[in-house]
């Protein structure tokens, strides 16, 4: 779906590397590409990263789970001159979401009566959880408000942000963060339909990514 977006905007791909031909990062092909764009697994990322960066390639990547263990590695990385565009989540819709999100908590951090917790629900094939969209709104959740300290999952600490996470059929992904009161419930969501929506937004970022340096993310490009 990448390559098919990609290439109805006019761009060329030059390389597609998958576990079976990893030694195409070596590639002429691979490092005459402006952009890769990298959607692996947490024990992947980082290794594919370093392989691009040796190649003079800039990097476009939406894997999650391994900012624990690498996270200041890449930061140090983009400061001596790489260049990385992450985010948890590429679609456009999530980047407004996001945006909404990080308003109402910083509203809602004056009605302390509104208790608030989330639940992710993605398709069966997605190992980790909670997602990293999830994470990441969950991160913005805590900042805001001063009652909360963390987010966890299974808990029942009235400090601890809930979340909770499904695995059902192909779901691509659905987002839920409510806010829950004795009077009354406040609810947003972001359902996504298909995952045109993330490609599209992979390719956006791509295309960005390749006039800018450094760390970069989606509230570089969408300025909300």
């Amino acid at each position: 779906m990448i390559e098919q977006i990609a290439r109805d905007r006019g761009h060329e791909i030059v390389s597609v590397i998958d576990i079976d031909n990893q030694q195409d990062f070596e590639s002429d092909a691979f490092a005459s590409a402006d952009v890769a764009i990298e959607f692996t697994n947490p024990t992947a990322a980082y290794g594919n990263y370093q392989k691009a960066w040796a190649k003079g390639v800039k990097v476009v990547s939406g894997s999650t789970g391994w900012m624990k263990e690498h996270g200041d590695d890449v930061k140090q990385a983009c400061a001596g001159g790489q260049t990385l565009f992450w985010a948890s989540n590429f679609s456009i819709g999530v980047a407004i979401f996001s945006a909404v999100n990080r308003y109402l908590a910083r509203i809602m951090n004056q009605f302390p009566q509104y208790d608030v917790e989330m639940e992710e629900t993605h398709h069966v094939h997605k190992l980790d959880h909670p997602s990293g969209t999830a994470i990441t709104l969950g991160e913005q959740i805590v900042e805001a408000l001063d009652r909360k300290t963390a987010w966890a999952e299974d808990t029942t600490d009235p400090q601890l942000l809930r979340i909770d996470h499904i695995r059902r059929g192909e779901v691509p992904g659905i987002h839920t963060v409510r806010y829950d009161s004795e009077a009354d419930l406040i609810t947003i969501t972001h359902d996504a339909h298909s995952r045109k929506g993330f490609a599209l937004g992979a390719v956006l970022a791509a295309e960005y990514t390749s006039q800018h340096q450094g760390l970069l993310t989606i509230s570089d490009m969408f300025k909300f």
